[in-house]
């Protein structure tokens, strides 16, 4: 049966050679399939790498959350019939975490294909690492919701789990909303709450502190435009 290769990506740019496994490039010399988010950017990562890769002789199959499972399914099909191995790649990151490659990963598994994941960063463990928080129980629920009412009571809910429960609470945002969140946790969590705010991870200028919520209201980040990961506890 063939394998399926879980490729990790860069969080920011120009960090190859200090984030991922040497055996990434080894895998990119050998795969010419790949499942991927958007072709331009994977494109771009594969030739970034310098292997002996030819780019243009390389298949992509674009994946995201709107794709047709069916269309997927059958793509999938016809590399099991053909014993051809394929890669999934990430945006930004492991594939299969906070990404839609884990549907792909599922239907390797159920036609009997060997999975592989490779090591590389990922910014949801790389945050936790960094947080001085439990990494013993932790969730990760994604992107909060876009409306500040519903926002709030979201950060409600994860402060009384984290409480309840002495459970990490991780989250992130897109970019351009970052401000608007931090600006929202420090509204509505209590003051002893403590918050991990990680920017920019594996970059030069990477981010990382760990206060309370009272803290932080004297003391707030410039986050706009910066890829970032929020912990509660």
């Amino acid at each position: 049966m063939p394998t399926l290769y879980l490729i990790p990506t860069l969080l920011a740019d120009d960090t190859a050679d200090q984030v991922l496994s040497p055996f990434i490039r080894e895998v990119l010399e050998k795969t010419d399939t790949y499942f991927v988010e958007n072709v331009r950017t994977s494109r771009r990562f594969i030739s970034g790498l310098k292997t002996s890769r030819i780019i243009d002789e390389t298949i992509f199959f674009e994946f995201d959350k709107d794709t047709p499972p069916a269309d997927t399914r059958r793509q999938m099909q016809e590399l099991t019939e053909r014993k051809r191995n394929a890669g999934v790649m990430s945006e930004a990151g492991c594939p299969g975490v906070a990404d839609p490659g884990a549907v792909v990963v599922s239907m390797a598994h159920a036609l009997g294909w060997r999975v592989e994941p490779l090591a590389g960063p990922s910014s949801i463990l790389l945050a936790l690492m960094a947080s001085g928080m439990s990494g013993q129980s932790f969730v990760f629920h994604g992107y909060l919701p876009i409306e500040r009412q519903d926002r709030a009571r979201a950060l409600r809910f994860l402060e009384q789990e984290a409480q309840q429960r002495q459970q990490t609470q991780i989250f992130m945002e897109t970019p351009y909303r970052n401000d608007a969140v931090f600006a929202d946790i420090v509204a509505n969590c209590q003051g002893n709450t403590r918050l991990c705010v990680a920017c920019n991870l594996t970059a030069p200028d990477a981010f990382v502190r760990t206060m309370t919520v009272r803290e932080w209201k004297t003391q707030v980040p410039d986050l706009r435009k910066k890829p970032t990961v929020f912990l509660l506890l």
